[in-house]
């Protein structure tokens, strides 16, 4: 019982190092964005965007006289203003993670 036991956690380790190639290859495959992602970032998501850097920073100016007694302005300005101006501006069209084109 137990042998099969091992025979059968051999042979699953075995399988999924197999498939390791397959997953590297798939995210390499991902790092660059098709036209199509391109045209529906371009279209849909970055004036999202935009609309949430501009909402966000009325909110942080809105809660800044707070933030400031709280003594937390920079972590404000980075979850409301600095991270979604950074998708905004700085991601490269298409992309799903916040990097320049020249970072892929």
């Amino acid at each position: 019982m137990t042998r099969n036991l091992f025979r059968a956690a051999v042979f699953g380790v075995v399988f999924m190092l197999g498939s390791l190639p397959a997953v590297a290859q798939q995210q390499h495959m991902e790092a660059r964005p098709s036209g199509g992602a391109m045209v529906a970032d371009a279209l849909v998501a970055r004036p999202l965007l935009l609309l949430a850097t501009v909402g966000g920073t009325a909110v942080f100016l809105v809660s800044l006289p707070f933030t400031a007694l709280g003594g937390n302005v920079d972590q404000a300005a980075e979850a409301l203003v600095k991270t979604p101006a950074e998708a905004t501006f700085r991601r490269c069209l298409g992309c799903t993670v916040s990097r320049r084109a020249g970072e892929l």
